[in-house]
């Protein structure tokens, strides 16, 4: 049989009291004071062993018991109200970094809502890409042999070599994979077709038989920038995969290029789904040089390439299926760019959608002063 509560030796029923305290304080307020707090406690329980002493003189602990549990009882307290102090200062210091935070994009996190202004690409990708070209063409100009004009960036080797194009590599610093380059030229097809077929996505589900999924998600009207969910076969037996890229054109008129940038992020509104493997590092850069002008047959074109498909493949594997499909897509595509040429199909013209100007004497005004070239945006 257990004992009765007066049977029971003072310390642990001091202990249990302590406790039940200790919680019904918690519960009631977490902000008293701490010096009165304690103050309190301590005297509620001195009044409670002055009772307990009257009503049980047989089982009373003498005055170095009292002591003890007192001290017992202040370090308790003592760890508590170390605690609450550490959490205190916890919390201001995550109030203070939310308050310093950017209002707009903390609010737009939380809500996963997308950022245009985090993940679009910048006028300087832009112009990069056009660089890239120039400084290929300018060591051609020179006699140059373009096989190893390429060169003028370190560490490119040639992996193939057809009637209209040529195609390089080169390693991917930290990782395992190539990064690719296709400098070619066509006649026989106008740059204004050649730029719209790889731009209608529409027209690419009819010519291009390994498109799943093919849509423009999003899209940002100061720039025309577009989010794109691409979903594609994968040769046998790997599983299907999914790319969520950014891409933005841009139509140089006066410099006489066309520039295509693609490059692989994340959007809210397009999660992982376990039907296709997702491809999260993926870059696109295409920069087309007419010959004459946008509308007459000829143009040359500098590709450049690297995406991480996530297989377990060798290195020489996975360089192996790039090296071999790479040719197959810009077959498929240039046919696809004659059929457009011949009327066959109707796309859509992205070079006829010009972002909106300023007045002609302004933008005259405006260029006399910034020196800033004649451009149509998309």
């Amino acid at each position: 049989m257990f004992p009765s509560v007066h049977q029971r030796p003072l310390c642990s029923i001091g202990a249990r009291v302590v406790r039940l305290q200790t919680f019904s304080t918690f519960k009631q307020s977490g902000a008293i004071d701490s010096k009165s707090w304690l103050g309190e406690r301590v005297g509620l329980l001195l009044s409670w062993l002055q009772k307990t002493g009257r009503g049980t003189n047989k089982l009373a602990c003498d005055e170095n018991k009292k002591a003890r549990l007192l001290s017992i009882f202040a370090n308790h307290c003592s760890f508590v109200t170390g605690q609450r102090l550490r959490r205190a200062l916890q919390i201001r210091e995550l109030y203070s970094n939310l308050k310093h935070a950017h209002t707009g994009k903390l609010i737009a996190a939380l809500a996963g809502v997308f950022i245009w202004e985090d993940e679009k690409i910048g006028d300087d990708e832009l112009r990069r890409c056009a660089w890239e070209l120039q400084a290929l063409e300018s060591v051609r100009s020179q006699n140059v042999n373009v096989k190893t004009a390429v060169h003028v960036d370190p560490g490119w080797e040639v992996v193939m070599e057809k009637k209209n194009f040529r195609v390089w590599r080169r390693p991917i610093q930290g990782s395992h994979l190539f990064e690719y380059r296709v400098f070619g030229s066509y006649t026989d097809v106008t740059p204004r077709q050649f730029f719209n077929v790889q731009l209608d996505t529409e027209y690419r589900k009819k010519w291009d038989a390994l498109v799943i999924k093919l849509e423009v998600v999003d899209r940002d009207v100061n720039t025309g920038t577009e989010v794109v969910h691409w979903a594609t076969h994968f040769p046998y037996p790997m599983y299907s995969r999914d790319y969520v890229y950014v891409r933005r054109y841009h139509v140089d008129v006066e410099n006489n290029l066309m520039i295509l940038v693609s490059r692989a992020i994340k959007h809210p509104s397009v999660p992982e789904i376990q039907e296709f493997v997702r491809v999260h590092s993926y870059q696109s850069k295409m920069v087309i040089r007419p010959h004459r002008s946008f509308d007459e047959n000829g143009f040359d074109y500098l590709l450049t390439y690297s995406d991480d498909p996530q297989t377990v493949f060798p290195r020489y594997c996975v360089s192996w299926m790039v090296s071999s499909g790479m040719p197959d897509f810009l077959e498929k595509l240039h046919t696809a760019a004659l059929r457009a040429k011949n009327m066959d199909v109707g796309i859509h013209d992205y070079v006829n959608v010009i972002k909106p100007t300023q007045p002609t004497q302004e933008r005259l005004a405006d260029n006399a002063h910034t020196g800033g070239p004649s451009q149509i945006y998309a």
